[in-house]
């Protein structure tokens, strides 16, 4: 079946075949009695090496995939180890993916992948996640203030707990090549995503990454507000939203939204 199908482009499919990559996406999961949800399985090579530590339910949108899955885990489904889904997991998932306490491990296609963290950062029953994606993105949710890719992905993230890059992937681990690197991210989390009203102050926060934090809050707040939150944190008029901490960022929701 490796050789007979061919990765689709709409589904973002990049099969990852470097053995050394997927030994270390195992060692690195926390311990944990959850479950294992994993998005996106392709042809199984990391499901594999997952169902052989824990219970898997996978979601695939693929339905030549999901065919191929199915027989070749046959021996897994009978016992219970790994259960599939077909269809599309952003449908599936309206608020939780699964009823159950479950780690989200996966090679996510790139396309979607900021829009799965997120909801997996946003869902309690989601305890951390493991997931292959876009070196750039990955870098945009584990900078640390004062990076240039600290940004709003980035206090999310420290908001929820804790993220790491467990390891750099090279395209050639891959089947075809992505046009990017990739990287292994972890988020290990202590609590769900902010509100919403918060994400909106970031989304302001961080429009123009290069002007001042005070110019672009203006845009949704008061201006003199704005000074006057920013003087009590004793923040410099001239700093720049990457230049933030995410605990001054949660002050400054409060002190400009009054709570």
């Amino acid at each position: 079946m490796s050789n007979e199908h061919v990765a689709k482009k709409k589904f973002g499919q990049n099969f990852l075949k470097d053995r050394s990559v997927l030994y270390k996406i195992v060692e690195a999961m926390p311990k944990s009695d959850s479950i294992i949800a994993e998005i996106g399985p392709g042809l199984g090579d990391l499901t594999k090496f997952l169902v052989d530590v824990k219970s898997v339910v996978a979601f695939e949108v693929d339905t030549d995939l999901c065919k191929y899955l199915n027989r070749e885990f046959k021996e897994e489904i009978k016992t219970g180890r790994f259960s599939l889904r077909c269809g599309d997991v952003l449908e599936a998932w309206q608020s939780e993916l699964l009823d159950e306490p479950y780690a989200l491990v996966a090679n996510l296609p790139y396309y979607i992948a900021t829009n799965i963290i997120l909801k997996a950062l946003a869902d309690p029953n989601c305890g951390y996640l493991l997931v292959m994606i876009q070196r750039e993105v990955a870098e945009k949710f584990s900078a640390a203030p004062g990076d240039k890719n600290f940004g709003a992905l980035s206090v999310i993230a420290q908001t929820v707990g804790e993220a790491s890059i467990v390891v750099h992937v090279p395209p050639e681990a891959f089947d075809p090549a992505p046009k990017v690197d990739s990287a292994v991210l972890l988020i290990e989390k202590r609590a769900s995503r902010t509100d919403e009203e918060f994400e909106l102050m970031l989304r302001a926060a961080f429009t123009q990454p290069r002007k001042t934090l005070q110019k672009n809050l203006s845009s949704r707040y008061e201006k003199e507000s704005v000074k006057a939150a920013l003087e009590q944190l004793e923040l410099a008029p001239s700093i720049r939203p990457h230049q933030v901490a995410t605990t001054d960022y949660h002050q400054l929701y409060r002190l400009l939204e009054n709570i």
